[in-house]
């Protein structure tokens, strides 16, 4: 038996936090390049570009299966992620 199945219950929860601390960092980062798109833009309706999204899904369903991330993981994470992104896109650029 491998030492990543002795661990406990504990420290298994520890590591999960740790890796949500580094998602959240990720996810800022990504935020502000959604915001930046929003000031870039001219106009509202290139906001959803749905070749766009198509294309990071494919992307990231590429990358998930190299990664070894299930794709019932990795595809509605990403269209929820890239949902909640137009959301905010539409807030950004309303208010500029």
């Amino acid at each position: 038996m491998n030492r990543e199945m002795k661990k406990s219950i504990k420290e298994v929860r520890s590591e999960i936090d740790q890796i949500d601390k580094e998602l959240v960092s990720l996810l800022a980062k990504r935020q502000k390049y959604v915001e930046n798109a929003a000031l870039i833009k001219k106009d509202r309706n290139l906001i959803i570009d749905e070749p766009r999204i198509e294309e990071v899904i494919s992307n990231i369903k590429k990358f998930s299966s190299s990664s070894g991330l299930s794709d019932a993981i990795s595809e509605p994470l990403w269209r929820k992620l890239i949902e909640l992104s137009i959301e905010h896109e539409f807030k950004e650029f309303e208010s500029k």
